[in-house]
């Protein structure tokens, strides 16, 4: 029997092939491509393809490429095409298909996974309609889980599959329609689109909301009164029981009339145990959260993450689980154990001999176990972030399984001359978990030793006067959260919209804050088409998409209901076009002003010539020829600081890679280039003489 096996990766498709080889295998080229072949214990041919990803993407036929010519509506109903990425893959699949006799799909197993594996199954059947048809499901890419998986092969998911294609057509026709007929109206055509997408845009309206609420907000002031206090040599500070005092003379009488007072007394003590459970278990959204709080952005989390999978070191990232199903946790702690990292933790959870069947806590899925260790590798061998993603990983599960954290809390009552002052500490009883997943550590404050009637020395008393502070903006982790909570895209699909913002220069720095171009896109549709911003109605196409995967309705159900949702969006966006326009065109102009020419005192503004080149220039060309050169690549992001020297509006470059340079002023950089460019001739001048 000839056997063809399909992996979504070349380095799962070698992996794979070791495994079940026992390593002895051999590589052959079809196509230019790496096919891993060995014959099976049972004397079967065997060929192991990885992709590279998806081999086929959606398109509008040609015709509708046309923006000017191409009403954006008529996307809506329009006939969508699946074209190859690469051919050498789909000529590969044929070449290898038309010979099986069993194809078995090892991609992923998610939702894209499964798409992914359907499109290659496509292509085979095209030139071989007899072939039998298996699917092997894994959650990790060790030796006993893939021999496990291909010894229990399953039937393809055909209705996982037509989730995903629902999604994946779904998005096509929003985000093309929906951004065409944006930048038409805002005449921003070519690379300058304005992008929008049925989950990036909502996504990007909860930013712009929280950038809303930042600068709407007017700060109070208000005063606390501290007493620094000692007992037998050790210093502690306690604070006035009323918190926060709003009138400041209300204040300054209290402090006036106990500054002078040289003692307190302790008039009620009062302890409290805390026990915080262990941490779950990861699920994607809570490790791309935990990732993003120790410096990673949530796309680089999840790529290091993919890779760590890849190489048999964790159990697949994509997961909902947070439970222990489908995990043998004994074997994971016996692996762990003869590690030097890990060797304590480990050791310790084995002598306790945990029962599984007492570790109920969290949510149980189908799709995959929780994000654990499943392998492996000294530090040594890792790069320095490849490192920091496995142990926060291996460390949030051996937390899982550890003891709760217990402290006790004191509250302390003094009496100050009638006023009563408290003072808080904490120490740890057991630290549990804590010991071992450090990350959420939390620092104690020691009191003295004090009884009730105690008396303590006043060594100074304060008055503070503070104000309130605006709420704060979402971190790529917090973003994840929020995402979660509201429905808006998946778990697979989350990092990968963070990542488009910025990409669209809709967004900078973390915290994200939102760009003036992304406030004028969301201001804009927020006033003429809201339900475009509007998390519910992503959410609710989610859970559609989510009935075809359990089989409760059809993709082409959901894709319909998706189409007359749009056209009714549509009809709105038609009503308000002349105003949508206008609006568009008239704020993105101004917002291209970035300050006062020096020369004629005309508009600064942000200028690309026709041969492509970018720089800023004055509003009075040709009568003023004031000019300050740009960078040539990456997108520019206007903020509202100014530069202080020049007034000027300062700048930063997003790249494609990620990367964001802080340009600032454009004045200053130009000064600063100059003034190194003479010191280079100089210097030049020097070596000749």
């Amino acid at each position: 029997m000839n056997r063809l096996i399909i992996t979504e990766k070349n380095s799962t498709a070698k992996r794979i092939a070791e495994i079940l080889s026992g390593k002895d295998y051999k590589i052959k080229k079809i196509e230019n491509i790496n096919v891993y072949s060995f014959y099976s214990k049972d004397g079967d041919n065997v060929d192991v393809i990885g992709l590279k990803g998806h081999i086929l993407t959606l398109e509008f036929p040609k015709d509708k490429n046309d923006w000017l010519n191409t009403m954006p509506e008529e996307l809506l109903w329009s006939d969508i095409e699946k074209k190859p990425i690469s051919e050498k893959y789909i000529k590969a699949l044929q070449k290898l298909g038309k010979n099986a006799d069993e194809v078995i799909i090892a991609t992923d197993y998610d939702r894209e996974g499964e798409l992914i594996g359907v499109e290659a199954l496509d292509v085979i059947l095209d030139v071989n309609k007899e072939i039998k048809i298996k699917r092997a499901k894994y959650s990790a890419i060790t030796e006993e889980e893939i021999k496990k998986s291909f010894s229990d092969l399953l039937d393809i998911d055909y209705n996982l599959a037509s989730s995903a294609n629902a999604r994946s057509i779904i998005d096509l026709i929003w985000g093309a329609s929906l951004t065409r007929f944006l930048s038409l109206s805002a005449k921003r055509l070519g690379n300058n689109y304005l992008s929008v997408g049925r989950v990036q845009t909502p996504t990007l309206a909860l930013i712009k909301k929280k950038d809303d609420e930042i600068e709407n907000f007017v700060p109070e002031p208000y005063w606390e009164i501290y007493a620094e206090c000692s007992k037998g040599g050790r210093n502690f500070l306690a604070k006035h029981k009323k918190n926060r005092f709003k009138n400041e003379k209300e204040a300054k009488k209290i402090k006036n009339a106990i500054e002078k007072v040289k003692e307190g007394i302790v008039t009620k003590i009062e302890r409290r145990m805390i026990k915080t459970e262990p941490p779950l278990l990861f699920n994607t959204t809570s490790f791309l959260k935990a990732a993003s709080s120790i410096g990673f952005t949530v796309s680089r989390a999840m790529n290091i993450a993919e890779s760590l999978y890849n190489r048999g070191l964790i159990s697949y990232p994509r997961t909902d689980n947070t439970s222990y199903a489908g995990m043998e946790i004994n074997k994971v702690l016996v692996m762990l154990s003869k590690s030097d990292e890990f060797f304590s933790y480990a050791t310790d959870l084995l002598d306790k001999k945990i029962d599984i069947n007492k570790l109920k806590r969290g949510k149980e899925t189908k799709d995959h176990p929780s994000i654990h260790p499943v392998g492996y590798e000294t530090r040594e061998k890792l790069n320095d972030q490849d490192w920091k993603i496995y142990e926060l990983i291996t460390r949030r599960f051996l937390a899982s399984l550890s003891d709760p954290s217990i402290i006790e809390n004191t509250k302390v009552e003094i009496d100050i001359n009638g006023e009563i002052f408290h003072a808080k500490g904490s120490r740890f009883v057991d630290k549990g978990w804590r010991s071992v997943y450090y990350y959420k550590n939390i620092e104690e404050v020691l009191l003295p030793v004090l009884v009730e009637k105690d008396r303590v020395i006043i060594d100074n008393i304060m008055l503070e006067k503070k104000k309130t502070t605006p709420p704060r903006r979402y971190s790529q982790g917090k973003l994840i959260d929020k995402m979660e909570t509201l429905g808006l895209g998946t778990k697979s699909t989350r990092h990968e919209i963070i990542s488009k913002l910025y990409t669209r220069g809709y967004v900078h720095d973390n915290p994200l804050k939102s760009t003036k171009i992304a406030q004028t896109v969301i201001d804009t549709l927020e006033k003429y088409a809201q339900d475009i911003t509007n998390p519910d109605m992503t959410s609710k196409l989610e859970e559609d998409m989510y009935s075809i995967t359990e089989g409760k309705t059809t993709e082409e159900d959901v894709i319909n209901e998706s189409k007359n949702l749009l056209s009714e969006i549509f009809e709105t966006l038609r009503e308000n076009e002349n105003e949508i326009s206008k609006e568009l065109y008239d704020r993105i102009k101004d917002e291209k002003i970035i300050g006062r020419c020096e020369k004629c005192g005309g508009d600064l503004i942000i200028i690309r010539s026709r041969k492509g080149t970018r720089f800023v220039g004055c509003s009075r060309y040709p009568d003023c020829d004031f000019s300050l050169p740009l960078p040539k690549k990456g997108r520019l992001v206007v903020t509202d600081e100014l530069c202080k020297e020049h007034g000027i509006k300062l700048l930063k470059v997003l790249y494609d890679n990620k990367k964001t340079w802080n340009l600032g002023c454009p004045y200053c950089n130009y000064i600063e280039w100059m003034n190194k460019r003479r010191e280079n001739n100089k210097s030049e001048i020097s070596k000749k003489e």
